[in-house]
């Protein structure tokens, strides 16, 4: 691992993805809804998992030989046990091959370094190129070191449970385990903060209020107790504090859901050009608060760029008449749009203009509809000839 870090290998692999992540536990159970920092506005907000991705990083087989070369080095100059590196691939080797990968730890371990004989061999031979086997292998001091981890085991087992219960919406089970976790490491913020993050789930949020300040408590440098506990404060109607706590939050890591809210919270006040500014940054998301980021953005530019989001054609039925065609590129409906028709040349220079029309229609997202506003009988060329300015248009 320390090789992989001094290569850049997941480096590398991550400068083709995307690193940030709503990461909040209420996200993940179905959290109930309904000045900008231009730093935070501007980057895109993705909805892929930070955490996951770090762990399913795939090396390739020339990174896993580096690393496995340059780690026994590493391993020889502070005096380790080199035949570790060989026993430790060994032993990869045949639990995935007694297992058939078919346990979850072990399935996102392999998937980051994928075991085979070949590693082995190589391994032997480096074990003999560096003059064989002597060192520590350090294992009661390990034993010494971990024995905390170990024992806090069975609280993030429950944990673990608790988050399994509540993604099956099991609220009683989940708290149950949850208040079990907490019993067992009550200084931990990420049970308390799943406590809060269950009451929000269940549209409580003034019962999650104290969880998350308790959580803020225990733990005042992770975001999500006040992103949990912003968009608490903005469903109880407290605005103020919402923002406080939201931009706390996006300090800390920014997230689709605080821009969201943020969003909201802007557009409430007045401030038209930094809600868009936030909604446009949360629509990067593929969320569901990306989406409704998007729609909200698509709500207050659409008055303003109409034929950004309507496009309009001519289209002639079987008797030559000239219908406008029109199409809902928005994510919202449209219950009307305003048009002027316009006659090019062979240049696209327009030559002349009709009156302009208000429309009425009924079109929901991404539908297309046909509509007669008597232009009459055209000829095919005449009918080529046609554009169709879109001046305005109203959500339905």
């Amino acid at each position: 691992e320390i090789v992989h870090a001094a290569a850049r290998h997941g480096d590398k692999a991550q400068e083709r993805g995307t690193l940030l992540q709503v990461g909040m536990v209420a996200a993940q159970i179905g959290l109930a809804t309904s000045d900008v920092n231009p730093t935070m506005a501007n980057m895109a907000i993705q909805g892929a998992g930070l955490g996951a991705q770090l762990i399913q990083t795939k090396y390739g087989r020339e990174q896993e030989l580096e690393s496995d070369l340059y780690g026994m080095r590493y391993m020889q100059r502070a005096g380790y046990e080199l035949a570790g590196a060989v026993s430790l691939q060994e032993t990869f080797v045949r639990i995935s091959e007694a297992t058939g990968r078919n346990q979850n730890w072990l399935e996102g371990l392999f998937a980051s370094h994928p075991p085979s004989t070949e590693r082995v061999e190589t391994n032997r031979r480096t074990l003999a190129e560096l003059g064989g086997a002597g060192g520590e292998l350090g294992s009661e001091r390990y034993a010494q070191r971990t024995a905390e981890i170990r024992r806090m085991k069975p609280a993030y087992d429950k944990y673990d449970q608790a988050l399994a219960a509540a993604g099956k919406k099991d609220w009683t089970t989940a708290r149950r385990l949850g208040n079990e976790a907490t019993q067992l490491l009550p200084k931990e913020a990420r049970f308390t903060q799943l406590l809060g993050d269950l009451s929000m789930a269940e549209k409580k949020p003034r019962d999650a209020l104290p969880f998350y300040e308790r959580a803020i408590a225990q733990d005042a440098n992770y975001f999500g107790p006040y992103l949990g506990g912003g968009i608490a404060q903005y469903q109880i109607g407290n605005k103020a504090k919402s923002e406080e706590w939201l931009k706390k939050s996006t300090e800390l890591l920014p997230t689709a859901p605080a821009a969201y809210f943020l969003g909201n919270i802007a557009r409430e006040r007045g401030d038209s050009a930094g809600a868009m500014q936030l909604y446009q940054a949360a629509a990067g998301s593929q969320s569901e608060y990306g989406q409704m980021a998007a729609a909200e953005f698509q709500r207050m530019d659409l008055p303003q760029n109409p034929g950004t989001y309507v496009a309009a054609g001519a289209q002639r039925d079987a008797s030559g008449k000239v219908l406008l065609v029109l199409q809902n590129r928005s994510a919202l409906p449209i219950a009307g749009v305003d048009v002027t028709p316009l006659l090019v040349d062979a240049g696209g220079n327009i030559v002349s203009q009709g009156a302009r029309q208000s429309v009425r229609t009924n079109l929901a997202a991404g539908q297309s509809g046909a509509v007669d506003i008597g232009l009459g009988v055209m000829t095919p060329e005449q009918a080529a000839a046609l554009r169709f300015r879109i001046d305005g248009a109203r959500l339905g």
